[in-house]
């Protein structure tokens, strides 16, 4: 009898017969940018460069969760920090060339809303 060790092992397959191990890009993608918050913050700096005060406000997020967002954002090459020393202190954030990169993607996402999801359900956002 051989150990585990020697056994090949059975790969998980999903409902489609792919492997559950290989990492799906897709998967991967939105495990970095698919919660509710760093949706709404990329998708409010694609109009530019805010401040932390008018990101809160857009987006409905409280200071702490933003805060968080932000941190994670800019730790993943998605969102630059500016400080600007003057009085008063401000802080601006505003998307990296990667965040920019994900207009066509919020643009597409937009586009399959409209054709796919009910009205009502748009408009409860």
């Amino acid at each position: 009898m051989s150990s585990p060790q020697t056994q090949p092992r059975d790969r998980e397959q999903d409902q489609r017969g792919h492997d559950r191990d290989d990492a799906c890009p897709v998967i991967a993608s939105l495990e970095q940018i698919g919660s509710q918050w760093r949706l709404a913050v990329l998708h409010e700096l694609l109009d530019g460069e805010q401040r932390f005060n008018e990101l809160k406000r857009s987006t409905d997020a409280n200071a702490r969760t933003l805060s968080r967002v932000l941190d994670d954002l800019g730790e993943m090459g998605f969102v630059e920090r500016r400080i600007e020393e003057d009085a008063p202190v401000a802080t601006y954030y505003s998307l990296t060339d990667k965040g920019e990169s994900l207009e066509p993607v919020f643009e597409e996402i937009e586009c399959w809303a409209g054709s796919w999801l009910e009205e009502g359900a748009l408009e409860a956002e």
